[in-house]
């Protein structure tokens, strides 16, 4: 009965080969099944055309390729593209593509909502509904790809879609690594980005990979009250404890760990915040990607001026950093960053209590 309902999608290409050997199938035809899943987007074996008719059918009567389905899509004015994919489970995700950045790049999900209820996160108000299995996560660039035409373009992977990946770190690992095999896509681990609130010690345990990404820390506070209060999720750590672990983080000659800080309007966007954040990363190789928040109904938070946005800018700036600001794309039909919802809309604002605490 598990050989009629193993699952091609959630296997890498060593899995693979084990699989079909019990079925006393030769080896070698998992690397032609992988390049037809992965290259071709390929959902069943009947198009395999370099595999006999009779391993075809054999296959076929054993093994299943679960894909993700495409629900709905919609494109931006300025290019970007949303699609909802629908699970086999019937829960959806949504995943976005982001042209021309400079390179494509694909923003996937590694969660059904998020647990990380960050108050300025459309996403986090959703909770966490389920994690993603390996194969969904990867599930989501095969059918981009295939969707867009890409399988044989060069692109790039951003984990920032809905969901924390660390808080799912098998599976979005695993999902990685069958992204990378040479049989499917071969992606490199320099166009792969894990964006992340910076779990302790899953963030050490992603320090002693082999096949590293590059990081993202979102970091959004100069303090540990206010980031408590903008994550929730975050009270169990300290800043200090999380930027102590980036300067023990593995990096090659010319990397750097991206820092990740959404501006919100009079909350962390003072001279004080920059100054203390200068302070923070300090003698780190570090880049700050500073986001002007896209404001949505539910938040209680706005954007800054760019006059404001411009001003914290060139603080960090001329203090060394190496810094820019990230162009908004797609918030005309909510792709943009800490935009992404399902599952019936938001709930009440979990960041309603950190406005609060600002006034106190």
């Amino acid at each position: 009965m598990a050989a009629q309902t193993l699952d091609i999608a959630e296997l890498e290409p060593a899995e693979l080969e084990a699989a079909v050997a019990t079925l006393g199938v030769e080896r070698f035809h998992a690397r032609q099944m992988y390049r037809w899943v992965y290259r071709r987007g390929l959902e069943h074996f009947d198009g395999m055309t370099d595999l006999s008719l009779p391993v075809r059918e054999q296959l076929e009567a054993a093994l299943t390729i679960t894909t993700p389905e495409v629900t709905a899509r919609e494109q931006s004015s300025d290019g970007t593209q949303k699609f909802l994919l629908t699970l086999a489970d019937g829960r959806t995700i949504e995943s976005v593509f982001i042209p021309d950045t400079p390179a494509m790049t694909f923003c996937v999900s590694t969660q059904v909502g998020c647990a990380m209820r960050c108050g300025f996160c459309l996403t986090g108000q959703m909770g966490l509904v389920r994690n993603l299995s390996a194969g969904e996560i990867a599930g989501q660039v095969r059918v981009l790809a295939r969707e867009l035409a890409l399988q044989d373009r060069r692109f790039n992977i951003v984990l920032m879609g809905m969901g924390e990946p660390l808080h799912n770190y098998d599976a979005t690992m695993k999902a990685l690594r069958m992204l990378a095999a040479p049989e499917g896509l071969a992606l490199t681990p320099r166009r792969v980005t894990l964006s992340t609130i910076g779990i302790l010690p899953a963030l050490e345990r992603l320090a002693h990979e082999p096949w590293l990404p590059n990081l993202a820390i979102s970091l959004h506070a100069t303090t540990d009250r206010l980031r408590h209060e903008l994550i929730p999720t975050s009270r169990t750590q300290r800043l200090a404890d999380l930027v102590a672990a980036c300067r023990r983080f593995p990096m090659k000659h010319r990397d750097r760990i991206t820092f990740e800080y959404v501006l919100l309007d009079d909350v962390n966007d003072t001279e004080a915040d920059a100054t203390r954040l200068v302070k923070l990363l300090r003698g780190l190789r570090a880049k700050v990607n500073l986001i002007p928040l896209n404001e949505a109904p539910g938040i209680p938070f706005r954007r800054p001026s760019d006059r404001r946005v411009d001003r914290f800018a060139r603080s960090l700036a001329s203090a060394g950093l190496t810094v820019s600001v990230r162009k908004s794309r797609g918030r005309d039909i909510r792709a943009a960053c800490g935009q992404l919802i399902v599952e019936g809309g938001p709930r009440c604002s979990p960041g309603q209590r950190a406005a609060e605490i600002l006034s106190d």
